[in-house]
């Protein structure tokens, strides 16, 4: 088989520390639901799914019916998986058949699920979503009652398999006191449920970050994305977390996540050259520079140009020059023994010294989520111990 020209190694034994410390935060009781929405944060959906069933994970949020159906593909019978996003009219058939839960944000979606049930002859498992503070998707208090009333006549067809909200901020404390109201909004909600005398299964609405933070958000499940991979929703969450524990430091989360290429080519440059495309980068003395098979094509944010770094022999090799689409260059010259074909880390470790998604966030403006959920799914995904 033909080999791509970077890859990604996903570490079991780091993902199985990581549920280990959130099971610990959040009890054996509630249903841990592995969100894999966004290509699994760019861990890959393919190689991820199974690595979490190993680790006793058999529930899966995703964003879309697209995602549901890669899921589908790769995990055991006996996982559930619930799309949160976008499901296409023409897909809930699809759904209902695959025994997949939805989100349902608004009372019109209720009548659809009701006939594609009739016709598929199984129940639509639906997970109404309410409006407490968000703004982006939930089902209004004016329209709630209603649904709960057609959920109640039609409960052969829909099974109210949740009731469930989004916290919109939950990983700042500045933003306690929305988290707070639209929490109080979701038990008022809940409230009307117990007088009409219809309760879902199960009730969630923490994520990442009020999961590990907020004790009194954790129902029946909760909704665990960037956790499980290994990072702290948030400084705030960290910082709240040390208190709690009367720590000075933590590395219960480990980044499961690692990212490699190879030395394609190594080059001599004379003082006064310059380096890659236009006037980005001139030698002020004679270098040796290692060329590298990706660039922003590959998801290596062009931004760090000049300014990146990646690991060769356990070193630093400082980025120089623009990155193209599919190549860039660094600065080898403090580490003379590199070959070509050597192994290259451009994010996770290597002999003592380590490379941070941070480091990629920091200097250019994304989100850790945003940068993983950027990388493009071509790139091989492999699971290692």
């Amino acid at each position: 088989m033909v080999r791509h020209s970077s890859r990604i190694e996903l570490k079991q034994s780091a993902y199985k520390s990581n549920i280990n410390f959130i099971r610990k935060k959040i009890g054996e009781k509630p249903i841990l639901s592995s969100v894999v929405k966004a290509n699994a944060y760019g861990h890959g959906i393919e190689s991820f799914v199974p690595m979490a069933e190993k680790c006793g994970i058999n529930h899966f949020c995703v964003a879309s019916s697209f995602e549901a159906e890669q899921v589908l593909r790769v995990c055991k019978k006996e996982s559930h998986v619930v799309i949160m996003g976008i499901i296409y009219q023409e897909d809930i058939p699809w759904a209902i058949e695959n025994d997949i839960g939805f989100f349902v944000y608004n009372y019109d979606r209720l009548p659809v699920a009701l006939e594609a049930a009739k016709k598929v002859g199984k129940p639509a498992r639906v997970h109404v979503e309410v409006e407490t503070g968000a703004n982006r998707t939930g089902m209004h208090e004016k329209e709630f009652p209603k649904a709960l009333t057609f959920l109640k006549k039609n409960t052969e067809c829909i099974y109210f398999e949740g009731l469930c909200t989004h916290f919109g901020g939950a990983e700042s404390i500045a933003n306690q006191f929305k988290i707070d109201m639209q929490h109080k909004r979701y038990k008022a909600a809940l409230k009307i449920c117990k007088e009409k005398n219809i309760l879902p299964e199960l009730r969630h609405i923490a994520c990442s970050a009020a999961a590990l933070a907020m004790k009194d958000t954790v129902y029946d499940m909760v909704r665990i994305g960037v956790a499980q991979y290994g990072f702290w929703p948030s400084p705030d969450v960290y910082f709240a977390h040390l208190h709690e524990t009367n720590k000075k430091s933590d590395t219960s989360l480990k980044r499961i996540f690692s990212w490699k290429t190879d030395v394609m080519d190594i080059r001599k440059v004379d003082q006064g050259e310059f380096i890659g495309y236009g006037t980005a980068f001139q030698a002020t003395q004679p270098m040796t520079v290692a060329v590298l098979p990706l660039g922003y094509s590959n998801g290596y944010p062009r931004a760090l140009s000049n300014r990146g770094q990646v690991l060769i022999k356990g070193k630093k090799a400082p980025i120089v020059g623009l990155i193209n689409m599919n190549l860039f260059m660094v600065d080898i010259t403090h580490i003379p023994e590199v070959k070509v074909g050597d192994e290259v880390v451009l994010i996770g470790r290597q002999n003592n010294s380590v490379i941070n998604v941070s480091s990629f966030t920091n200097v250019t403006q994304l989100l850790n989520n945003e940068m993983l959920s950027r990388l493009p799914a071509a790139i091989p995904r492999t699971v290692v111990r």
